[in-house]
């Protein structure tokens, strides 16, 4: 797809809308290794409603159905789910403090481990590039990393304590272990491994070094790994970028920089930002709508097109088809 400026060759057509959630679709998940020739698209959702739904398009009609309802494993609202990169494994997080690990065995979906620890809501989940790592972030201020070992085991390698309020989100770098949290207290911190195996917060991104002046909620990064997108509380979103050369070398004490900040385009919380493999940003906010981002030569701009419903988001990572998490008890697919 090209765009201008203006965005004016730009155009977004629901396909259908997904229901069967019985509370509010918290988070959404492509599987990456789905959406080829040989494998339909799959996105796994969570809900409100203690359970997490499969997905997937038919390849005769072309429209999307549910496989199968993960349930009876969290006893609270299931706040986040992510694919590994292999799509073999589904990390699911809870508010019960639990996270889950689902495995697709003959196609029956089923939960072959839960790490315990925290000690209340688990927020966020991720998994590194190559799928070694887990983290999870929780209200308890904290965030953990997982060692992924042999036969779906999973060790704590370390608890990472320097925030001072509720951990949002938490994000690995696409390409590199190195692992970025924001959170109420309104910074974004970026961790990594030394040379003896610790973790240590290595940048801490607030209000003072060009950053948000109120609790940051989400966290992208752009397809090169060389920029990031976070969004806030305060109604603003914020390109950073980093010298990722320098991180290649061994360097990981390099410093995000602030880019650029775009504000007046939402006027109440931004939950949730995404960017896309084509360079394509996504903003999802309590004023209900959606906008999209491009960059031009000398900026980055607004996209004209505004979508009046939306919360939270994610996009095929090889395609460009988008699903639109509500707050409501479904969600549609869109496409580009």
């Amino acid at each position: 797809m090209d765009f201008d400026d203006e965005g004016s060759n730009f155009e977004l057509k629901e396909i259908q809308t997904l229901s069967g959630h019985t509370d509010r679709v918290w988070s959404l998940a492509w599987n990456p290794a789905t959406g080829t020739d040989d494998a339909q698209p799959v996105i796994a959702s969570c809900s409100g409603d203690k359970t997490v739904r499969i997905w997937e398009r038919s390849a005769l009609t072309r429209s999307w159905d549910c496989k199968a309802v993960l349930e009876e494993t969290h006893t609270r609202t299931v706040r986040s789910c992510t694919w590994s990169p292999s799509g073999k494994l589904l990390a699911t997080a809870s508010f019960d403090a639990t996270t889950a690990i689902w495995e697709n065995v003959g196609g029956d979906f089923q939960c072959v481990s839960t790490l315990e620890g925290h000690e209340n809501e688990v927020k966020s989940v991720s998994w590194n590039a190559s799928e070694s790592l887990l983290a999870t972030c929780s209200r308890d201020k904290t965030v953990w990393i997982w060692e992924v070992m042999p036969g779906n085991e999973f060790e704590c390698a370390s608890v990472l304590q320097g925030h001072t309020q509720d951990v949002k989100m938490i994000k690995w770098h696409p390409t590199m272990d190195i692992l970025f949290s924001c959170s109420y207290d309104n910074t974004i911190k970026v961790w990594a491994e030394d040379d003896t195996g610790d973790w240590h917060c290595i940048q801490t991104i607030g209000e003072s070094s060009n950053g948000h002046s109120s609790t940051v909620w989400a966290i992208s990064f752009n397809a090169g790994g060389d920029k990031m997108v976070t969004c806030s509380d305060d109604l603003t979103l914020k390109v950073w970028e980093a010298d990722i050369e320098g991180m290649r070398s061994g360097n990981n004490q390099v410093l995000w920089k602030h880019l650029s900040t775009l504000s007046g385009y939402h006027d109440r919380t931004i939950f949730s930002v995404h960017w896309s493999r084509e360079g394509i940003i996504a903003s999802g906010a309590a004023d209900d709508a959606i906008r999209f981002f491009v960059e031009s030569k000398d900026s980055v701009v607004l996209n004209s097109l505004i979508l009046n419903f939306s919360l939270l988001m994610d996009w095929k990572t090889t395609a460009v088809v988008i699903p639109v998490a509500m707050i409501l008890f479904l969600y549609c697919i869109f496409i580009v």
